[in-house]
């Protein structure tokens, strides 16, 4: 039987930090921990979720943005851990302690208080970095931040959503002309190891879209290189052209929560 409760918010969405929640019948997710543990709690409240009513934490990867506060929030929930093995040394290795630790290879589908969580390897300069898709046959929210392109195994793991949670880190025109950071750091940022840009979720979006698909939010934009108005455009006449008329769109910020979606 399918929960008939099945939404998610994101808790705050940028290089200031990452995470958000999903909530499945009874079952409570956070998907990375990036933001301070007095944030984290903060906002889990602002959504309705009590902190200690968590029955785990995915996380995506070990890059500071998903896991700073990690560490503290532990120590005053002490919720399970589910991440790679090679991510979960790393997050030792920086002394992040306390953890249950319930470890996954990526590519492998398991199943928290019955709700079904798949994983995929995904492309981004981290040790072993994931993304999710969360739910059930009949729902089910994809989850990618931080990925440097799309494959085609990460294309086929995120057909037939509900919703999904991806990254539009930057556009590439606006990343061309910005002053403010170094060759080096725009090259990282369009790698295949760095940010999706406008351009490759548009493409990806192109790919995945379906009658099912009833919400995209986007996540991770760049405060000087991407702005809401542009994506969401492009986005909207991208699923206009392809008779998607029906499909929401938003943008997450940085330093409040989202609206609860339901997917």
């Amino acid at each position: 039987m399918v929960p008939a409760v099945m939404r998610f918010a994101v808790l705050g969405s940028g290089s200031g930090g990452n995470a958000a929640v999903v909530e499945c019948g009874g079952l409570r997710l956070m998907i990375d921990a990036g933001l301070s543990a007095k944030q984290l709690m903060l906002r889990l409240r602002q959504v309705g979720i009590d902190p200690a009513s968590l029955g785990g934490i995915l996380l995506t990867h070990e890059h500071g943005d998903h896991v700073r506060g990690l560490k503290v929030f532990l120590k005053q929930h002490p919720v399970p851990v589910f991440s790679t093995a090679d991510t979960a040394r790393v997050v030792r290795e920086a002394g992040i302690e306390g953890a249950t630790w319930k470890f996954f290879e990526a590519g492998q589908v398991f199943a928290i208080g019955g709700v079904a969580v798949e994983t995929f390897a995904i492309q981004h300069d981290a040790v072993d970095p994931v993304g999710f898709v969360i739910g059930h046959a009949q729902r089910r929210l994809g989850f990618l931040s931080d990925a440097g392109h799309v494959t085609r195994s990460m294309t086929e793991r995120l057909r037939g959503l509900t919703s999904l949670f991806v990254e539009a880190n930057y556009d590439e025109d606006l990343l061309e002309a910005d002053t403010k950071r170094p060759w080096s750091i725009k090259q990282r940022i369009s790698s295949q190891h760095g940010h999706l840009s406008n351009r490759q979720v548009t493409a990806l979006i192109r790919d995945i879209a379906n009658p099912a698909l009833g919400r995209v939010v986007l996540g991770h934009l760049s405060s000087d290189c991407n702005t809401p108005e542009i994506i969401l455009a492009r986005l909207r006449e991208c699923l206009t052209e392809l008779g998607h008329d029906h499909v929401g769109l938003h943008c997450a910020g940085q330093h409040e929560p989202s609206d609860w979606f339901d997917f």
